[in-house]
């Protein structure tokens, strides 16, 4: 890659992340937010919106950045975060007794839970909690899953 085409890629991304952080319109969710409860409670998402949520550029009431603005879905591709690409695959056997559900709920909704090596600590977005609702946070999870 270029250096002018990296340049271009990140004064693309520090606009998409500070439009992301201007609150006005956009989505507002109409569930109770996400609170500190797991996945473990056995909800199940749905992976079709899961993936248009992971896709938007912003989700969330208070137009949170989108999974998609940090983090690719092309295998090795850094943007800001680490890759998606086989993500259930990792995610089941990153912790010891936990599930890939589990691991990727607490990723979204304590984001220092779990950092990537390579990766710093705070630099993930921290609201999707109150941010989203858990029925949002549960479909993103489920269509993560299908990132094998």
């Amino acid at each position: 890659m270029s250096k002018k085409t990296l340049l271009l890629l990140l004064v693309s991304l520090f606009l998409l992340a500070l439009a992301a952080c201007g609150g006005g319109g956009g989505d507002t969710a109409t569930d109770e937010p996400a609170g500190d409860t797991a996945a473990d409670t056995g909800a199940i998402g749905d992976a079709a919106n899961g993936e248009k949520l992971f896709s938007q550029a912003t989700i969330g009431a208070n137009n949170a950045p989108g999974c998609i603005t940090c983090h690719s879905l092309e295998p090795d591709v850094v943007i800001v975060g680490p890759s998606q690409a086989g993500l259930a695959t990792r995610a089941a056997t990153r912790v010891a007794g936990m599930s890939a559900a589990d691991y990727i709920h607490q990723s979204i909704v304590e984001p220092n839970a779990h950092v990537v090596e390579g990766f710093a600590e705070g630099l993930m977005y921290q609201n999707y909690a109150t941010d989203l609702t858990e029925q949002e946070i549960n479909d993103i999870v489920a269509y993560t899953l299908t990132l094998k």
